[in-house]
């Protein structure tokens, strides 16, 4: 009698990843807040992912409570709304900790702005420590200081913790010469050099985040998040996805 041979599994190409998910994610088809829906669909490809032996990290933005740059062209003080939009980092991250909480994965929120009460503070060794033990960080509040990004944050971070790669996910495949949903004839890239993103102007991610993962040689991938189980293609290598090396 045959005995059936066990599936082999894919290795991962990236064990530790930093996976970059903007506000307007967790919002889904609302205008505004928080999706708990799309937030648990997240949550469910991070602990795939987890189980599969990677080591992920994340950052979230905070566009879909509030945008400190809307805020500052509607008259307030750039600082004071750039804090304002840390703040609502804070509370996407405590809502997918929650996610990720009913699912038994075991998570932390560490925030760049010092708040007991509610998470951990952002220390480099302590996140260094979660992330061997097989935890899920949440690094939020962004670099602490105004006038820099999520994204710059998030390549930041994932420097600091050694990742193999940022992963940024977005509503489309990859990166294109224009916005594929309004432009039918948008060229697709599959690979492109931080100096071409850099030079043609492409909307990857802010200016100062992409010369940071340049100068410190950060892959960064950009892949659809609507697709439920790409976040494993990804760590595999395998999903559809523009890569800037």
């Amino acid at each position: 009698m045959s005995q059936s041979v066990p599936a082999t599994v894919p290795a991962l190409k990236y064990k530790r990843l930093l996976l970059k998910l903007s506000g307007e994610a967790l919002m889904g088809k609302s205008g505004y807040g928080i999706d708990m829906g799309v937030v648990n669909r997240l949550a469910k490809d991070v602990a795939e992912a987890v189980q599969a032996g990677a080591e992920i990290a994340i950052v979230i933005g905070g566009g879909n409570i509030f945008r400190g740059l809307k805020g500052a062209a509607e008259g307030m003080e750039r600082a004071t709304a750039d804090y304002m939009g840390m703040l609502a980092t804070v509370m996407n991250s405590l809502a997918f900790q929650g996610a990720l909480d009913q699912l038994k994965v075991s998570s932390r929120v560490q925030s760049a702005i010092p708040m007991p009460t509610v998470c951990e503070a952002y220390v480099h060794p302590k996140a260094m420590h979660h992330l061997r033990k097989g935890r899920v960080v949440i690094f939020a509040a962004g670099t602490g200081n105004p006038y820099f990004t999520t994204d710059t944050a998030a390549t930041l971070r994932a420097i600091e913790t050694g990742c193999d790669a940022m992963a940024k996910a977005t509503q489309v495949d990859g990166v294109y010469s224009a916005d594929p949903k309004l432009n039918r004839n948008a060229q697709r890239y599959d690979t492109l050099s931080y100096g071409e993103v850099l030079a043609r102007d492409l909307k990857v991610m802010d200016g100062a985040a992409i010369a940071l993962a340049r100068d410190n040689q950060l892959p960064v991938i950009v892949f659809s998040v609507e697709e439920s189980g790409n976040l494993l293609k990804v760590l595999r290598g395998e999903a559809r996805a523009t890569v800037v090396s």
